[in-house]
């Protein structure tokens, strides 16, 4: 395009992938987004790189899997190892950059052009009025729990409503540049809260079924039993918080499509909506009830690792069906770099979408396939270990992450391929679901004689993709010179 498109980057925290009508969901969680779909391009085989906010994000601003950043974990921000990220790429080819909601990730105030940071307990600094401050106190005395009355203070004090503001003011700030806006929205994250009329939309009573109950725990992992343990000694009412965090996290849903709708009506009305490309994704899922579980933390299951994601703009083709591709949150950066004509940094491991979000031909195989990765390394922790929780920062009169080291020790690669599904970890321990069949991964078909060639082609598939991810910086000095393709793709050819 002869001039470079405004970008905005609509980010959710934890938002599960399926519990939207146009993915089939029974409830009309967020009704703008779904048909703001049908007007771009998206994707149901989209993938976050860890279930982790942290590790999540700096793969979106990095392009770079969280073995290669650096960020296994929610506590290593500077340790984020690249060579660019996308903020830098775009100030340098001439763009106001912002940053308005969460942040959770490398980036730094000084970074930006325009910093408005929200978390899970709202805002900061002097500058919120007495009623922010109010609600802000308010997030953070609930402890990451689940509030079984609604919010107080109306919706202009929800993080979403603060984040577009800011986000509105940035925009009409922008003049003539064009600009990059990160809008970032603390919710659906505990804790689970929202206010009316958001409150009384999907009472408890009326919500569908999961498609796994706490029995389920049976069959999984000590990591899986290990969540509802330390639930259970922070809140001797998890179980009865957990059918109100439904209730409350659909209701944060369906506040959040409100607010992107504000935004997007802004757009509009100041005649930016044709020149902007926009990209609505979440950093990972919550089981959402899944498993007897809130919140996220154990493995690689769809609840957690599959994201919404889906792309409107200028050139961008429009279809009510999802694209049949499998895609990652590290392929937004080649996919922008391409779009406004910025080569790729050295070290990038995401591929550029946009032909296909173009219509232009696109390689399938290339795209036949996702890869996530999971854990910070070591051993596995397992309920024989002699490990104290309050020193690993578990203190039950405050509250509880279910990140963890428990939850997240170790390592465990994930490859999801059509309705397949392996996950295999650094001891040798294979897993294999049929999604198709079993969408919550409770039949575990790894071993099984009948699944012997599905299994040694996912195996080899795997490996492939484990090699890949491994970081290509430093580059080799001197004498070789590294080979990659213009758009990052592996496949030799490119089908039509």
């Amino acid at each position: 395009m002869s001039e470079r498109p405004n970008i905005v980057i609509i980010m959710s925290d934890q938002q599960r992938a399926d519990v939207s009508a146009r993915e089939g969901f029974a409830l009309d969680t967020t009704p703008f987004l779904d048909n703001l779909a049908t007007e771009g391009t998206w994707f149901n085989r989209a993938y976050t790189s860890m279930p982790a906010c942290l590790p999540a994000r700096v793969s979106m601003l990095t392009g770079r899997y969280p073995n290669a950043s650096r960020a296994r974990t929610n506590h290593n921000e500077e340790d984020a190892s690249y060579e660019r990220d996308l903020y830098q790429l775009l100030r340098d080819a001439g763009y106001r950059t912002a940053l308005c909601g969460k942040n959770h990730s490398h980036v730094k105030a000084g970074d930006v052009d325009h910093y408005f940071p929200l978390g899970h307990h709202g805002g900061f600094g002097p500058e919120r009025t007495p009623e922010e401050v109010a609600f802000d106190e308010y997030l953070a005395g609930l402890r990451h729990s689940t509030d079984f009355n609604p919010a107080p203070g109306g919706v202009e004090v929800q993080c979403p409503h603060r984040a577009v503001s800011s986000a509105i003011d940035f925009v009409d700030d922008a003049q003539d540049d064009p600009f990059f806006l990160w809008l970032s929205f603390p919710e659906p994250h505990n804790p689970y809260q929202a206010p009316e009329p958001y409150f009384s939309l999907f009472p408890p009573d009326t919500l569908p079924p999961t498609l796994s109950d706490v029995s389920a725990l049976e069959g999984k992992s000590f990591k899986y039993q290990w969540l509802r343990q330390i639930g259970e000694t922070a809140f001797p009412d998890y179980a009865e918080q957990l059918i109100q965090a439904r209730s409350n996290y659909f209701a944060m849903l369906r506040l959040i499509d409100d607010q992107a709708r504000r935004f997007f009506e802004h757009l509009e009305a100041r005649g930016l909506r044709d020149n902007t490309i926009i990209f609505f994704l979440s950093d990972h899922g919550d089981y959402v009830g899944e498993y007897g579980l809130v919140r996220k933390g154990a493995e690689l299951p769809e609840v957690l690792v599959r994201i919404p994601f889906q792309v409107c703009g200028p050139g961008i083709q429009a279809s009510a069906d999802p694209h049949p591709a499998h895609v990652s949150i590290v392929d937004i950066l080649p996919t922008l770099c391409e779009a406004c004509d910025i080569p790729l940094p050295p070290g990038v491991q995401g591929r550029s979408l946009w032909p296909m979000l173009t219509g232009q031909d696109w390689p399938r195989e290339e795209f036949a396939s996702a890869y996530a990765e999971q854990g910070f390394g070591g051993l596995h922790y397992t309920a024989d270990d002699d490990f104290d929780p309050q020193q690993d920062g578990f203190h039950p009169a405050i509250s509880f992450d279910e990140l963890n080291g428990w939850t997240q020790s170790g390592n465990m690669r994930m490859l999801r391929r059509g309705d397949w599904k392996l996950l295999f970890d650094m001891q040798g321990r294979g897993q294999l679901y049929n999604l198709a069949q079993d969408p919550v991964e409770l039949n575990d078909l790894y071993g099984d004689p009948a699944c012997a060639a599905i299994q040694g082609e996912l195996l080899a598939e795997l490996l492939a993709w484990t090699l890949r991810a491994q970081d290509p910086l430093p580059h080799p000095r001197r004498r070789y010179r590294f080979k990659s393709d213009p758009r990052n793709y592996w496949s030799p050819y490119r089908e039509t």
